[in-house]
């Protein structure tokens, strides 16, 4: 019976000792370390952890290895308290010291210089982690969480103290570290020192906070623009989404589908197809300028590009999130509600203005507030049509890689785009939060929803209708352009731009990918393939901790968890490059820092979706199954998973399309070694090259309608099995079947 109890000790003991023997222990430049697990006693560049303490000069190792003994002995205890101090002392031991190890021992020596002031240079050196530092780490940790496990926390539960020690570490190394390391640049001034005085000069300045257009000069700060630029998109997005959303609900069924098929468009393609699709309707060479031309002899301009393009852009790119939102809000406004005010004599308008919009409250709230959020966190609009209407994000970007690298500006600009983003989630979270908006209740509800007072239709229908043709307009220039030789020269049918990107050819020696979008084509699918699946599984895997488990620390775990969703995805991109370029993590430069970015960027939505799905499972399942003596995992395993498809597939889904899609956050890591369709539709964007860009956004859009129909054929759906079962008799009974 103890055996049993201390077998996944003893394995994950067994894990970190090999990890110290069989992998090389530093990351190695230009190549896979995995690759090199035979040379792993033969050169520095490829040694295990042992040969590194024992032979190269690094005995700071050693503790790491003493950590994994003493928890080895740990793990042939009796179960209990004092196993846990023994487990928790060898994990926590070992797991510190590597970790400080690595913080204070660089690629230079001492990573301070107070340090090599106080003992002198540092013969040896240290690269970044490799999959022999990155496997004991892990071993360690584990081993600590199975002692604070065995200590009483947690209820006595290995699995869930490890996986609330596992997650809770992702959540600090790969979002609260890469942040916190990149706010604080701000406060260092130029030669070094922490400065209050330069991060308020930094922040302060007319760059960010001028106000000297009001008073007749060229432009407004950065801040204020995006300020500005938010509100305006998050007030349009707000009423065109909501009149959707009366028209979908309220004005008859014809329109259903199409709005659907509306409110997934800017899901499935890239950020910066609108704007694509706008230049080609209103840019210099654009259709409405050539009738301008043409018809009053109007000299085209460039008056498209600026605020008013990103604005017109940003609308059109984040109204059907706010139809999306509204829609499920209006659905949810119960008839006998409005029943009630028509019987007490209400007339239409009244009951819609009294008790319907009301009842609107929370949405409308919430879709403003998800609209700024999108304003200021969007990259793509700003940077196709932005002209010389600068925004927070583009600002960051030429910060970071303009021909004046500026690292503290980027991180003030970072702050002043990061609190504008936490506030307004907190704004939200507020609003939300302390209002009872409850229409759906467990009472039925077979009232029939009111159709729309006449003044409403007519609103709707005069401001709704043009906008939902004029979308349709955008999107069919956007996926046209692709098409056709030269927009505003030369009008006749080609696929030049697609055998440009995607050209087939028949070599020596078989099939040559001769298209210049191959390599970043195969690179976007590759990556964004690995990074789903490990999104959904760690933002399933929160869920569950948060919605099943009780623990100290709950809150700043939750908030960790969902803060990726308040920080811009620039300033997460910006604090990647900046955490991640130096030992102990260097990461800069590879794939395996796009994954991760794409893991954590996206990892809320997973969440989220977790979240809400756990809600609708009722406790008792889990508690039947480990009544019946089955484990955590077990239980996990085999009652909740096959239960949680539908969040599984929205995970799944989301995470891989907005891998495809994503610009803003992989804009600095990406490399000429891994391209991404994103940076590679920039690019020729920026050479104004719009045709194959366009044609690579019509190959992206099939792509990624082809992979959410294959992943919700691979996960299948939830089946219940209640109703069928119960159907059948009822049935027989009624027809009079003995």
């Amino acid at each position: 019976m103890m055996a049993a109890a201390n077998r996944a000790p003893a394995l994950w003991a067994l894990a970190g000792l090999l990890a110290y023997l069989a992998l090389p222990w530093y990351a190695i430049q230009d190549a896979n370390g995995l690759t090199q697990v035979l040379q792993v006693f033969s050169t520095e560049q490829a040694g295990n952890g042992l040969l590194q303490a024992a032979a190269f000069g690094r005995p700071w190792l050693w503790l790491g290895l003493l950590g994994l003994a003493v928890a080895a002995v740990g793990a042939a205890m009796v179960p209990g308290r004092r196993q846990g101090t023994v487990l928790l002392a060898g994990g926590g031991l070992g797991l510190l010291a590597l970790l400080a190890s690595g913080f204070l021992v660089g690629a230079r020596g001492w990573a301070f210089e107070s340090l090599t002031a106080a003992f002198g240079e540092l013969a040896a050196r240290q690269p970044g982690m490799g999959w022999g530092a990155f496997a004991a780490l892990t071993a360690l940790l584990v081993l600590a969480a199975f002692g604070v496990a065995r200590r009483g926390f947690f209820k006595g539960d290995l699995f869930v103290a490890a996986a609330v020690l596992a997650c809770g570490s992702l959540l600090l190394l790969f979002i609260v570290f890469p942040v916190t390391k990149t706010l604080a640049a701000a406060f260092v001034a130029e030669d070094g020192q922490p400065s209050l005085a330069a991060f308020a000069e930094r922040v302060a300045n007319d760059r960010n906070f001028g106000l000297s257009c009001l008073a007749g000069g060229v432009r407004c700060g950065v801040a204020w623009n995006t300020l500005f630029l938010g509100l305006l998109t998050a007030g349009t997005t707000t009423l065109l989404g909501t009149l959707m959303a009366l028209m979908a609900e309220r004005g008859g069924r014809a329109l259903r589908r199409p709005l659907n098929v509306l409110a997934m468009l800017p899901i499935i393609t890239p950020p910066f197809v609108v704007g694509l699709g706008l230049i080609l309707l209103f840019g210099r060479a654009g259709v409405v300028n050539q009738l301008l031309e043409s018809w009053f002899g109007v000299e085209p301009t460039r008056w498209f590009y600026g605020w008013f393009g990103v604005w017109v852009a940003q609308t059109f790119a984040f109204t059907p999130i706010a139809f999306m939102i509204m829609r499920g809000v209006v659905q949810g406004v119960a008839p006998s509600l409005e029943e009630a005010s028509q019987t007490l004599r209400a007339s239409p308008q009244q009951t819609f203005m009294t008790v319907t919009l009301p009842l609107l409250k929370p949405g409308l709230a919430n879709a403003f507030l998800v609209g700024f959020i999108e304003s200021m966190a969007d990259f793509g609009n700003p940077i196709v049509v932005g002209g010389q209407f600068s925004v927070l994000s583009t600002e960051i970007f030429f910060a970071i890689v303009g021909a004046q690298y500026d690292q503290g500006r980027a991180a003030s600009l970072a702050w002043v785009l990061t609190l504008f983003a936490l506030a307004v989630f907190a704004i939200q979270r507020a609003v939300l939060g302390r209002q009872n908006f409850t229409t759906v209740s467990g009472k039925g509800d077979a009232g029939v929803p009111l159709p729309l007072p006449p003044r409403v239709k007519a609103l709707v229908n005069g401001l709704a209708l043009p906008w939902i043709a004029f979308t349709m307009v955008v999107y069919l220039f956007a996926f046209a352009g692709g098409f056709v030789q030269t927009w505003g020269r030369d009008y006749s049918f080609t696929l030049n731009h697609f055998k440009t990107a995607f050209a087939l050819e028949w070599g020596q020696f078989g099939i040559v990918w001769a298209g210049t979008a191959w390599n970043s084509f195969f690179t976007t699918v590759k990556l964004a393939a690995l990074s789903a699946p490990m999104t959904a599984t760690l933002g399933l895997a929160i869920a569950w901790l948060l919605a099943r488990t009780e623990f100290k620390g709950q809150g700043l775990f939750e908030f960790a968890a969902l803060l990726a969703f308040a920080i811009p995805g620039t300033v997460l991109g910006v604090s990647y490059i900046l955490a991640f370029n130096v030992p102990p993590f260097e990461l800069t430069g590879t794939a395996l820092i796009i994954v991760l970015c794409f893991i954590f960027r996206n990892l809320p939505v997973g969440v989220r979706a977790g979240t809400a799905a756990f809600k609708q499972l009722d406790k008792s399942l889990d508690e039947a199954s480990v009544m019946l003596r089955a484990s955590s995992l077990q239980t996990l395993w085999h009652v909740v998973l096959p239960l949680l498809k539908p969040a599984i597939v929205a995970a799944l889904v989301y995470s891989f399309v907005r891998a495809i899609t994503t610009v803003s956050a992989v804009i600095f890591l990406v490399t000429a070694e891994n391209e991404l369709a994103t940076t590679y539709i920039i690019g020729r964007v920026g050479n104004g090259d719009y045709g194959v860009a366009l044609a690579y956004c019509t190959v992206l859009i099939l792509l990624m309608s082809g992979a959410t129909a294959l992943i919700q054929l691979l996960v299948g759906e939830r089946k219940l099995g209640r109703r069928q079962r119960a159907v059948a008799p009822l049935r027989a009974a009624t027809q009079g079947t003995p």
